[in-house]
């Protein structure tokens, strides 16, 4: 049985051109007195797959996003969990200046490669507390069964 989670990236760049830009963003960074983003990184959130005899559990950690900007589906045994976080905008006072800002925001998408004989109406997911939880059960010819062996 093959598994596959897939970060999708929309940008074309080469990894010699983002080492380039995190270089160029640390020095820049270093000698000013903007913002850090010397760690800087794609925002994804984090996800574990656990299968068992029933189902496969799917569970995805994204805190901070409201369940309205959250969309599952489902598509060629293809679990998709996209989404966006968005950044939430204060106005600054004159006096205040971020010194390190770490909190992602923007899109996400998470690609989830099933396997065959799945319940595809069965699914269920639930959010609760950033969390995201997805039960897919499976068809009974894919559950594991004992075979006898007969002695002669």
């Amino acid at each position: 049985m093959k598994w596959a989670l897939r970060k999708h990236n929309k940008d074309t760049t080469t990894s010699l051109d983002v080492f380039r830009k995190k270089l160029d963003n640390l020095f820049d960074d270093f000698f000013s007195l903007t913002p850090t983003s010397m760690f800087e990184f794609e925002w994804s959130p984090s996800v574990d797959v656990v299968e068992d005899e029933r189902a496969i559990h799917v569970k995805a950690e994204i805190p901070g996003i409201d369940e309205k900007d959250l969309k599952v589906t489902l598509e060629n045994n293809v679990l998709v969990i996209e989404g966006e976080k968005k950044e939430e905008r204060h106005e600054e006072d004159k006096n205040t200046r971020y010194v390190v800002s770490e909190r992602r925001f923007g899109s996400f998408r998470r690609a989830i490669s099933l396997p065959d004989g799945i319940k595809t109406d069965k699914i269920r997911a639930s959010f609760k507390k950033g969390v995201l939880q997805i039960e897919i059960p499976k068809d009974e010819s894919a559950k594991p069964r004992k075979i006898n062996i007969e002695v002669k």
